[in-house]
C-alpha cells in the first residue's frame, strides 16, 4: 500500500504538476496576454510594500540558490572539492535560516499589507490570496524541515530527494528514495506541488516576463528644452 502511495506522490503526481505548470503558462499567454503582469498597488500603499517585497523577494533568491546547491548539484561535485557533508550541512543552516526568516517576515508583511490598507483589499483578487496562502504555505514549511534538521547528524536530503529530483527530469523515476523521507519535507515538497499548479493562472506569471531586451536597447536621451526670451 505505501509502495503504491509513494509512486503516486513521487512518481506520477509530480509530472501531472508540470504539465499543469507547462501547460497553464502556454494557455494563459494564448488567452490572457493583457493580464501577464504582476498588477503592482505600488501606487496604493509604498512603504509596506517596500519593506515586505525587499525582504521576500532577496529571502526567496537565497532560498532558491540553497535549493540549487543542495538539490541541483550532486554530492560528488561537492566531495571532488573537499566539502564533507558536516561542512556543507554548517554552510547551509548558516544560510538558509536566515533567508527563509527574512522571507517569512517578509511575506507576513504583504499579507498584513492586503489585510490592513482597504484601498488594496478590496482590489485584492482570489488568485492573490491563492498565491499569499500557499506561498506562505511553501515557505514556513521549508524554514520549518530547517530548523527540525539543524543536528548535524540530520537527515541529508542530497542523497534522497535530490536524486529523485533530477531523476524525473531523465524519466528516471525512483519513488522508494522517498520513502525514507521525514514528513516535513514531504509537506513542503506537496506544498510545492500545489503552489506550482496554481501558478499560471495568477500574477505569479510575471516572473518569466523579465524585460531582457532592456539589456541591450539603446539609452533613452533626455534633452532640455530652453525657452526663448
Amino acid at each position: 500500500m505505501n509502495a503504491s502511495i509513494d509512486w503516486i506522490l513521487w512518481g506520477i503526481l509530480p509530472y501531472i504538476v508540470l504539465t499543469i505548470f507547462i501547460g497553464g503558462h502556454i494557455y494563459r499567454y494564448q488567452k490572457d496576454q493583457f493580464g501577464w503582469s504582476s498588477k503592482s498597488s505600488e501606487f496604493l500603499e509604498k512603504k509596506h510594500l517596500r519593506i515586505g517585497s525587499t525582504l521576500f523577494h532577496w529571502g526567496m533568491l537565497f532560498v532558491l540558490g540553497g535549493h540549487f546547491l543542495g538539490i541541483l548539484v550532486p554530492v560528488t561535485v561537492y566531495e571532488s572539492f573537499g566539502v564533507t557533508e558536516h561542512q556543507y550541512h554548517i554552510i547551509a543552516l548558516a544560510f538558509g535560516i536566515p533567508a527563509g526568516i527574512a522571507a517569512v517576515i517578509g511575506l507576513a508583511l504583504l499579507c498584513y499589507r492586503r489585510l490592513s490598507v482597504q484601498r488594496i483589499k478590496k482590489t485584492t483578487s482570489k488568485g492573490d490570496w491563492a498565491v499569499l496562502f500557499f506561498l506562505l504555505i511553501v515557505v514556513v514549511s521549508g524554514l520549518s524541515a530547517t530548523f527540525l534538521n539543524v543536528d548535524s547528524h540530520g537527515f541529508d536530503y542530497r542523497t534522497t530527494i535530490a536524486p529523485w529530483f533530477r531523476g524525473l527530469f531523465i524519466f528516471r523515476i525512483e519513488p522508494h528514495l522517498m520513502a525514507e523521507v521525514p514528513v516535513w519535507f514531504k509537506i513542503h515538497l506537496l506544498a510545492n506541488y500545489a503552489f506550482a499548479s496554481i501558478w499560471p493562472f495568477t500574477r505569479m506569471v510575471h516572473v518569466f516576463s523579465f524585460p531582457i531586451r532592456y539589456l541591450s536597447r539603446s539609452y533613452v536621451i533626455y534633452k532640455k528644452q530652453v525657452r526663448k526670451a
